[in-house]
């Protein structure tokens, strides 16, 4: 009887393991941006799609390090906001709008990441709150305008008090922990994890770039071509 609930409990573990790849996202090509090869990104700052008017600030000083740690050059955020304002192009939208092209003679970049903030907010339900943001990033080459990667993550936290065994005490307590995470919500956390999943996740990700030149070129079986 335990072998025959033994051997039950191991298909149910294997058909729910099947069931998570079946699920899971599909493969993405990097034949296109290993053609064209960029050594440089330029992070463009964040469409801000959410009612967060600081979600956009928040953001730009979470990217630039995960991409710099897959062997890309990453232009300062300050700087490359301050070049685009003096180009008349102060408004996110109007950036996010432009041709990706048009940043390689102003910038000298070989790439431009595109990132919508498509969420940023916190709510809060009975004694509960639950904070959430999502991202939609677009990298495009500066010579062709072409896509060379995308990739959108969501991510969502929601505190739990222990238990304590009792239960109007712990109540009490998630009430307050809850009360809390609402007052000051932790974004920062969560756009970090994104980020990262966003960039260096097997087979979603951005392949290695020229300055990692021990991975470089040589990733393949992670990051196929087709």
């Amino acid at each position: 009887m335990i072998i025959r609930q033994s051997l039950a409990v191991a298909a149910l573990a294997c058909a729910a393991l099947l069931t998570a790849c079946a699920t899971g996202p599909a493969p993405k090509s990097y034949a296109v941006l290993r053609a064209e090869n960029p050594r440089s990104v330029m992070v463009v700052p964040a469409l801000n799609s959410t009612v967060d008017v600081d979600a956009a600030d928040y953001f730009v000083s979470t990217i630039s390090r995960p991409v710099a740690e897959r062997g890309y050059y990453v232009f300062p955020a300050h700087m490359v906001k301050g070049v685009l304002e003096d180009e008349g192009l102060s408004d996110a939208g109007l950036v996010h709008q432009a041709d990706a092209a048009r940043f390689g003679p102003l910038f000298g970049c070989d790439a431009v990441l595109f990132v919508e903030i498509q969420k940023w907010e916190s709510q809060y339900i009975l004694i509960s709150t639950s904070t959430n943001v999502a991202f939609e990033y677009t990298l495009k080459s500066c010579r062709s305008g072409q896509v060379l990667w995308s990739d959108h993550q969501s991510m969502t936290y929601s505190p739990q008090a222990s238990n304590s065994g009792n239960p109007l005490a712990d109540l009490l307590v998630q009430a307050v922990v809850a009360a809390l995470e609402k007052a000051k919500p932790n974004y920062m956390p969560l756009t970090q994890q994104a980020n990262l999943t966003a960039t260096h996740a097997l087979g979603q990700g951005l392949p290695a770039g020229p300055y990692l030149p021990a991975q470089h070129r040589q990733d393949h079986k992670s990051f196929p071509d087709e």
